[in-house]
């Protein structure tokens, strides 16, 4: 398949530039930085672009299969997460092809007895002033798509503590935060490129969101 990954670069994006590489697909790589995108690894299946994921027009991607969001940005513009989201979705209305997949946030999820929304949780931790804007960016981000019917997408959440590492067997679930036998909630670059891949190879979930974690 040609697979386009928006911020392949970053910790997320890195992974799934390697592991769709390693299944044979020809991947587009979009990064700002011509330094980090020349770091990735050489295959002749890569291709690499630096520009602004903003300035990414529907005749970029006409050609791709699948798009990839793994957009990041700093907390002060966490914003940005709906904005990208949003014009991804401007420049692909009433197609099908390719199919938009998106990175979300821990955030969204659903959590305890109550089943309230785990960003409630990740606000109560004392230093969460500083990073708190980006799982609430994230959860607009998901209530931005699920009024998106015109478009072919599907959302991925992390558990709670998304990390660096490599891909272990993993835990799948809707819209509810994963723990696994140990009670731990995590989920790793790997594992997360792993469960991204297998649902581009063969589609499970349309216009909604899933989650994965290590198990």
């Amino acid at each position: 398949m040609k697979i386009t990954i928006i911020g392949a670069t970053g910790m997320a994006g890195s992974a799934l530039v390697a592991e769709a590489l390693k299944r044979g697909h020809q991947v587009t790589a979009l990064a700002r930085s011509t330094e980090k995108l020349a770091a990735l690894p050489t295959s002749p299946n890569l291709t690499t672009r630096a520009v602004d994921a903003f300035a990414v027009t529907a005749a970029d991607l006409q050609t791709a299969d699948v798009v990839i969001d793994a957009f990041a940005t700093a907390p002060a513009q966490a914003y940005l997460h709906v904005d990208l989201a949003a014009h991804l979705v401007h420049v692909l209305r009433e197609t099908t092809t390719p199919r938009l997949v998106f990175i979300l946030g821990a955030g969204s999820l659903h959590t305890g007895d109550d089943r309230h929304l785990f960003v409630n949780d990740i606000a109560k931790d004392p230093h969460a002033a500083s990073f708190i804007s980006v799982p609430q960016n994230q959860l607009k981000e998901l209530n931005f798509l699920r009024e998106v019917e015109d478009v072919n997408w599907v959302g991925v959440s992390p558990a709670a503590n998304f990390h660096p590492g490599e891909a272990t067997a993993a835990l799948l679930g809707e819209d509810d935060l994963l723990f696994n036998a140990q009670q731990e909630s995590g989920t790793s670059a790997g594992t997360m490129a792993v469960a991204i891949l297998n649902e581009v190879e063969d589609p499970q979930h349309h216009n909604s969101r899933f989650t994965v974690a290590d198990k």
